[in-house]
């Protein structure tokens, strides 16, 4: 009888909850978004971060889920299409009823889904170094601000260590990252009394693939008497030619260094990395990390990407986009556990303060105010095996200045997003 009763109890649940668009299997899950570009032009940088995301999703579900309950990704590919990522960004909300996405890379993306999560009120973690110039009450932003990468970087060429750089070519992918953040830089140069004339900025479109004529033109301003360094925003497959091209004219990181503020290990996987050795990157991770969190962290992607037949699973790396995806996705967790709550608003006051003992080596803390994590930095020369060696890092992390100091009118700006 008691089974009866126990089934008649089940079917009346599961009849209330299919008449609130549930399932039974969705009350005992929380849905999670995965927004990033699986095909197109950002594919190469993207798709590792999808993976990262499941990675860490099984991970929390191994370890009792969130709240007694699983997380259930679900996964969308916006196809390097910045409208395209607002429609999948609302897809996920309405439809999908996600409690929080993980996703975006490039600005204009991030930009492209804003109004929609905005207007949901939504909840996006946003795992890339970006331009500052944004504190939105709907995200959180687990990559660098200028002060933890562009500006760090830059100040090492400038340094007797980094070879004293005195000219600087700006060279960018054609969207709102690379120019806000040259513009930020531009006005850093010449707080340090660099001319404009020492200054040459360069942008091409997102895919450009024929890079000779830009580095015969680099070639040409670096032999005009002064030490030049080249500060890259390129984006995406970009990369590939620019530094297969940079290798064919034999440009050495001795006569012109390259940083990179979006190349890391992953990029490096589709070209020799024999001609770029010494060339540099500024990130707030490298796989070359030794700590025991890192050996753990990139022994679970590398046994994750073996069991998943991922391809050329035998090279996987990690990297910095990677890391903030991990670290954002285990912040949101606690701060659901501590709110006991996935409801946007609730989750966003407990993210106020969160800490995680990171692979970079470094507990990393969400900023109490400002969305952005407080996060070390590193600068690391490109190696032979496209693995880099750390040359400098700050002592700590370092509190995010999302309000870049070198753009007029910035002083006046808050610390902390408005509540809408």
């Amino acid at each position: 009888m008691s089974n009866r009763r126990h089934f008649i109890k089940a079917t009346i649940v599961a009849a209330a909850l299919a008449s609130m668009g549930m399932s039974a299997h969705a009350a005992d899950t929380i849905k999670v978004g995965i927004l990033h570009s699986l095909s197109g032009t950002m594919a190469i940088s993207e798709t590792a971060l999808k993976e990262t995301a499941l990675m860490t999703i099984e991970e929390i579900n191994k370890a009792g889920g969130v709240m007694g309950k699983q997380l259930e990704p679900v996964v969308v590919d916006p196809a390097s299409n910045w409208p395209l990522f607002a429609e999948k960004a609302r897809q996920l909300l309405t439809k999908d009823k996600v409690a929080v996405t993980f996703g975006c890379w490039t600005s204009v993306s991030r930009k492209s889904v804003l109004p929609v999560y905005k207007e949901l009120n939504g909840l996006l973690f946003y795992p890339v170094q970006y331009e500052g110039e944004e504190l939105e009450k709907n995200v959180f932003y687990t990559g660098a601000a200028p002060n933890q990468q562009a500006i760090p970087a830059v100040e090492y060429l400038m340094s007797k260590d980094g070879g004293e750089a005195k000219r600087f070519v700006l060279l960018g992918t054609d969207y709102v990252y690379p120019r806000t953040t040259n513009k930020i830089l531009r006005a850093f140069l010449k707080t340090k009394g660099v001319a404009d004339a020492d200054i040459m900025e360069e942008y091409t479109p997102f895919g450009h693939s024929d890079y000779q004529t830009i580095i015969a033109k680099i070639k040409k301003f670096a032999s005009e008497g002064k030490k030049t360094a080249v500060v890259s925003t390129i984006n995406g497959d970009s990369n590939v030619p620019f530094y297969k091209e940079l290798g064919n004219a034999g440009l050495k990181a001795t006569d012109v260094p390259v940083v990179a503020f979006s190349v890391g290990e992953e990029e490096l996987r589709g070209v020799d990395a024999k001609p770029l050795v010494g060339h540099l990157a500024a990130w707030n991770y490298f796989q070359s990390l030794k700590n025991p969190e890192n050996a753990r962290f990139i022994k679970m992607y590398k046994d994750w990407a073996v069991r998943k037949k991922l391809p050329n699973a035998g090279t996987v790396v990690t990297n910095d986009p990677m890391e903030a995806t991990y670290i954002g996705i285990h912040m949101w967790a606690q701060a659901v556990e501590k709110a006991k709550s996935t409801d946007t608003d609730k989750v966003i006051a407990a993210m106020a303060g969160q800490s995680f003992k990171a692979p970079s080596g470094f507990t990393v803390k969400m900023d109490e105010k400002n969305h952005h994590l407080h996060k070390p930095v590193f600068l690391g020369e490109v190696k032979a095996d496209g693995q880099f060696s750390v040359v400098w890092k700050t002592p700590g992390p370092v509190k995010a200045a999302p309000w870049s100091p070198y753009i007029p009118g910035n002083d006046k700006k808050k610390g902390e997003p408005e509540a809408k």
